[in-house]
């Protein structure tokens, strides 16, 4: 393995206050549950600043809520604050629940290959404080972006991945991200990553690929899709699953394209909306927006 590391990871908190917290709820829907958590929060003199819900059928079907508060002394707050929340929505209503203090930003890794439009947004993002994330590193299969990465103080990883046997550079990735990171990044990343390890790293990734697949599937997809005549170029980012590309969609968006667009020009334009469906899912990831549901999910954006 040939490693190369950088100056520590800067830090964004995309002006999060210091002392809000994000709570995220869901389970069966059921009469009462918003009382319950507004009840608990202003109990403890939280002042609650949104509240975003969804229920697929409120008869009876699922049940989601996305709150961020204001609490003054939150840290020391937070463990009498889960002890009624674990009576109210657990015991009582048997949900689930994640509280998280907003002032620590999620550490996310970025893998990469030799496309850097998608991951040279996101640092450029991060270091404009558009993404409230601490960049743990950059790992690549290829050193063409060792260079533009240390410009921005991120620390960058070398990790060769050639042929079919990848368990060894997976076992790199795995040191290098175990009990590091809170989300890994796929920026175009072109390597497919095993079950094994999608278990093992045991926290979510986020991939971005052009919306042609299931058709198009290969090299060249926007030459295949020019031959072809599309009419629209967009992309999709998802979280990513044992099933190849078929994980809980984040977001999707698409642009028009007509006859008179060459293959470059629909290259060109994929790329742009590659870049912008990926910052917004990450970003909507970063703040506890997405609530996975199955192979589905509910974004409060």
């Amino acid at each position: 393995m040939t490693l190369t590391q950088t100056a520590p990871a800067r830090t964004s908190t995309g002006g999060a206050t210091a002392q809000q917290a994000c709570l995220i709820v869901q389970g069966a829907d059921a009469t009462g549950i918003v009382a319950a958590v507004t009840s608990v929060l202003s109990g403890h003199g939280a002042n609650i600043v949104s509240l975003d819900q969804y229920s697929d059928n409120p008869q009876g079907g699922a049940f989601f809520q996305r709150t961020v508060f204001g609490l003054d002394s939150l840290q020391a707050q937070l463990p009498a604050l889960r002890a009624d929340l674990d009576k109210e929505l657990v015991d009582r209503f048997g949900l689930r629940y994640t509280l998280r203090d907003l002032s620590v930003p999620k550490r996310v890794a970025i893998f990469a290959s030799k496309s850097d439009h998608c991951l040279l947004d996101l640092l450029w993002r991060h270091r404009q404080g558009q993404l409230p994330v601490t960049v743990a590193m950059v790992i690549s299969n290829h050193p063409d972006v060792a260079e533009e990465v240390r410009s921005f103080g991120i620390p960058f990883f070398h990790v060769p991945c050639q042929g079919a046997d990848k368990s060894a550079a997976e076992a790199e990735h795995l040191r290098l991200l175990k009990g590091n990171v809170d989300f890994v990044v796929l920026a175009r990343y072109m390597q497919i990553l095993s079950g094994a390890f999608i278990e093992d790293v045991g926290v979510p990734i986020i991939n971005i690929h052009h919306s042609f697949l299931p058709a198009f599937i290969g090299a060249g997809p926007y030459a295949k899709a020019k031959e072809r005549g599309v009419k629209l170029v967009g992309a999709t980012a998802h979280y990513v699953t044992q099933d190849l590309d078929e994980g809980p969609i984040i977001e999707q968006d698409v642009v028009r394209v007509t006859h008179a667009h060459t293959a470059a020009d629909l290259t060109r334009r994929g790329a742009d909306v590659e870049r912008a469906v990926l910052s917004r899912a990450v970003l909507w990831h970063a703040e506890d927006r997405v609530i996975r549901d199955g192979n589905h999910t509910i974004v409060f954006a």
